[in-house]
């Protein structure tokens, strides 16, 4: 498998997208052309670091579908839109819906480049967190279900005499749970299991919107 990064084409100009992937692959990227929405959800990219050129008028779903709808399937790369036929409302939702980049037909060399170099450089962005919230869902899965108690205690504000009262534990154990929490964490002082806990929540968060399907 190579481990180049791969530009995936979404257009159904067989001429533009051999186009394209001939820039593409001569500046040293991996190119995957698709003719539709469909074509694309069928051979759907594997994980590996990349970016999305769509355009906007596809046959079937639009390219603007195929992008709001790729959180809902699993697919999570920056995504560049292309049209012929540029329109405000077009731009908007492109960009509403997160795109690097609103491409106007036809394309310098350069400006395409450029664009796919931002996307790239969005798509390593985004996987250094996903990988460091993966680390951190890790360590919280390894707190026992009394230290998981103490921890949502202590980023809600409470003192250990309180957690105490709540769990009917003594205090001194309240202190030992939190000792090992912060150390299984590897965090030293309260403010940075809030963050922690903020982190965490807000992964949940992600989960649940990724719920939506393709429409």
């Amino acid at each position: 498998m190579s481990d180049r990064a791969q530009v995936h084409i979404v257009d159904d100009d067989a001429s533009l997208r051999i186009a394209l992937g001939r820039l593409l692959n001569a500046a040293g990227f991996d190119v995957h052309g698709y003719a539709s929405t469909g074509e694309f959800l069928l051979n759907r990219p594997d994980s590996r670091h990349g970016c999305l050129l769509l355009d906007v008028r596809l046959p079937g779903p639009s390219g603007l579908d195929l992008h709001e709808a790729l959180a809902g399937q699993g697919i999570d790369l920056p995504v560049i839109v292309m049209s012929g036929h540029a329109d405000v409302p077009s731009c908007v939702r492109a960009m509403k819906a997160g795109a690097v980049d609103f491409l106007e037909k036809p394309i310098a060399s350069q400006i395409l480049l450029d664009a796919v170099g931002r996307a790239l450089a969005l798509d390593l962005q985004k996987r250094a967190v996903r990988d460091e919230e993966n680390q951190l869902g890790l360590l919280f899965a390894s707190l026992s279900p009394r230290e998981r108690e103490v921890f949502e205690r202590v980023v809600a504000g409470k003192l250990n005499k309180q957690i105490a009262d709540e769990l009917g534990i003594a205090e001194r154990t309240v202190k030992a749970q939190r000792a090992h929490v912060m150390e299984k964490l590897g965090v030293g002082s309260a403010a940075e299991l809030g963050r922690i806990a903020e982190r965490i929540l807000h992964g949940r968060d992600e989960t649940a919107r990724a719920g939506d399907v393709f429409p």
